[in-house]
């Protein structure tokens, strides 16, 4: 999507320009955060209770139905976020962190628990740094976009023949490639988010923060878990 500054917007002045986005950055990483926070625990609870692990690994319908209501929650928020308030939006994104919590539940007893802290401070520093790189840079990273767009749909492809194909080398690659893509989306999202701060309208401020905070949280996610997957540590 192409973001070009609101008339209100192109004619602020360099100060409320920087102002602007210094409040929407701050509103997409706290939002992030949070949603962050509630996977975290929502991952933990449910891995504390053995009835519920049950649940979501034992039962195919309930695994593809939460599948399904992440999926659909992300095209709801990235499609119609003009037309949501930002109550609603922000509703959808903590039922979509919590969703994301359930189902990765599984992770929790399949690695150890060094091995996930180690590898989420891995991720942090690495998002960090490039969501950095991304909102300080003076260059534009817009002609990251198509390759990185590229790499995205061929990742999500390989990760779907993987369900099927269990086979570590071509795991291996799928993972090192992820990291490689979600690495670099951290640093072109960022750098859109300003954009998307002067593009935004005022009464709309608030469910735009949110679907910032969604692209970003959801290139975390899938850098720690692509990270995880090269050097985490099994439960044996």
């Amino acid at each position: 999507m192409d973001y070009s500054p609101t008339r209100e917007a192109a004619y602020a002045a360099p100060q409320e320009q920087v102002e602007r986005i210094s409040a929407f950055l701050r509103s997409v990483y706290g939002w992030m955060c949070l949603g962050l926070v509630i996977t975290a625990l929502t991952a933990g609870f449910v891995a504390s209770s053995p009835a519920l692990v049950g649940t979501v690994i034992g039962n195919r319908a309930v695994f593809w139905g939460l599948a399904i209501a992440q999926i659909g929650i992300v095209l709801v928020i990235s499609g119609r976020i003009q037309k949501l308030a930002a109550s609603t939006a922000s509703a959808l994104f903590v039922a979509y962190s919590a969703l994301t919590g359930v189902t990765m539940s599984v992770i929790l007893l399949a690695f150890t628990g060094e091995s996930i802290a180690s590898t989420f401070l891995v991720t942090a520093g690495m998002f960090g740094a490039m969501a950095a790189y991304g909102t300080l840079t003076q260059r534009s990273l817009a002609g990251w976009g198509q390759f990185l767009f590229m790499g995205l749909i061929g990742v999500v492809l390989a990760s779907f023949v993987g369900i099927f194909w269990q086979n570590d080398g071509f795991q291996f690659v799928t993972a090192f490639i992820g990291v490689i893509v979600f690495t670099g989306l951290a640093a072109y999202d960022a750098q859109r988010l300003k954009a998307m701060a002067l593009a935004t309208p005022s009464g709309q401020v608030g469910s735009y923060a949110i679907l910032g905070a969604l692209t970003v949280y959801l290139d975390f996610i899938n850098m720690f878990l692509f990270l995880l997957q090269l050097f985490g540590s099994r439960r044996r």
